[in-house]
Parts: C-alpha cells; sequence; structure tokens
C-alpha cells in the first residue's frame, strides 16, 4: 500500500492561490495513477482531478476545470495541486489519493473514490469571500 501525507492547506482569500503536495511512500510511486479529492463539510466526498502514472494524461471535475493543475514529480514521489482562482465553494478538506491497481494505462485514472486503493489524511482548505 502507498502512504501518502498533504501539505499545502490554510486559508486564502477568494481569487487567491494554493498548491498543494502529496509525499508518497511505500510503493514505487511511477507505478500509480493519482489524484485529488475534496470533502466539504455534510457532503461526499468528490473527484477533483487525476493524473496518470508518467504525466501524460490528467482530467479534472467541471468545477475546477480551468483553475486547478495536477502534476506530479516522479523523482521526489509527489504529486501537486496547483490552485488558482479559489473560490469560497472550493472549501473544503482535500485528500491525496493512490489508484488501487499498479501499471494501469494513461487512460485508466482514479476518478471515483472505488477506483482508490490509498488515501492520505487530507488538508483542509478554506476560501474567505
Amino acid at each position: 500500500q502507498v502512504q501518502l501525507v498533504e501539505s499545502g492547506g490554510g486559508l486564502v482569500q477568494a481569487g487567491g492561490s494554493l498548491r498543494l503536495s502529496c509525499a508518497a511512500s511505500g510503493r514505487t510511486f511511477s507505478n500509480y495513477a493519482m489524484g485529488w479529492f475534496r470533502q466539504a463539510p455534510g457532503k461526499e466526498r468528490d473527484f477533483v482531478a487525476a493524473i496518470s502514472r508518467f504525466g501524460g494524461s490528467t482530467t479534472y471535475s467541471d468545477s475546477v476545470k480551468g483553475r486547478f493543475t495536477i502534476s506530479r514529480d516522479n523523482a521526489k514521489n509527489t504529486v501537486y495541486l496547483q490552485m488558482n482562482n479559489l473560490q469560497p465553494e472550493d472549501t473544503a478538506v482535500y485528500y491525496c489519493a493512490a489508484g488501487r491497481q499498479p501499471f494501469t494505462s494513461a487512460q485508466t485514472l482514479p476518478i471515483r473514490a472505488t477506483a482508490v486503493g490509498s488515501w492520505g489524511q487530507g488538508t483542509q482548505v478554506t476560501v474567505s469571500s
């Protein structure tokens, strides 16, 4: 199992930016597609973004497309989420996720919670209006 630790959350004003990081350990990082999910109070955990094993393929939820960018550095065993033009509705706990199966194709990305094998502990992002 992949161990994941997020960092970079915080409080930001609307229109601001944050970059989340997720450091992975325990298994070969480049074997796994990675993703970010978020969960607001009283709501389900929702997909945000995902990236294939070598970064050649990415996908985003409609709510963040054009504002958020997912990337990864396999040499550093880290996946990132650059969040720009943040809005109050982006307020949530953000979770890093590793795909359940290794060696997946570039088209197979963890966009549903059922496709996730490992979760981080989460990092809080709060956007004030």
